[in-house]
């Protein structure tokens, strides 16, 4: 049951950074995405393994930058982070050009917005919406 829920889970991420990638990729000028026809999913699957392996550590060593500016610092680790996987992807024959780091920045930009809200629509986020109506006892 767990292994089923780790797969479902999985696919649902893969799902989800397809779909930012490809967002980013349209929306974006500057970003490129050429390759053979499951590029994308492999793209895709890349960005999750480095968000999930190396982002966390460029976190914690960029800890005060990140405080003294706010956060704003994460917006280059991300767009780091879609680098990465820009050289990466050339190893399989796959094109994912950023033209410049304004173009990763605000691919980064959008793959977190277009990521963050498929997830939560999706359920997958801890992140829970409550509506309520009529007077509150409080």
């Amino acid at each position: 049951m767990i292994g089923r829920l780790n797969v479902k889970r999985f696919i649902l991420q893969l799902a989800i950074n397809i779909i930012a990638i490809l967002t980013a990729v349209t929306l974006v000028p500057g970003l490129d995405l050429s390759g053979p026809w499951w590029g994308l999913a492999l793209v895709a699957f890349l960005f999750g393994v480095i968000n999930t392996g190396i982002r966390p550590l460029l976190l914690l060593l960029a800890l005060p930058f990140v405080i003294l500016t706010l956060g704003f610092f994460m917006l280059l680790i991300n767009a780091a982070m879609l680098y990465l996987t820009s050289w990466l992807a050339e190893g399989f024959g796959i094109t994912f050009a950023i033209e410049s780091p304004l173009s990763a920045i605000l691919g980064a930009l959008v793959i977190s917005f277009v990521s963050t809200g498929l997830s939560i629509l999706s359920g997958d986020n801890r992140v829970r919406f409550q509506i309520m109506r009529g007077p509150r006892d409080e």
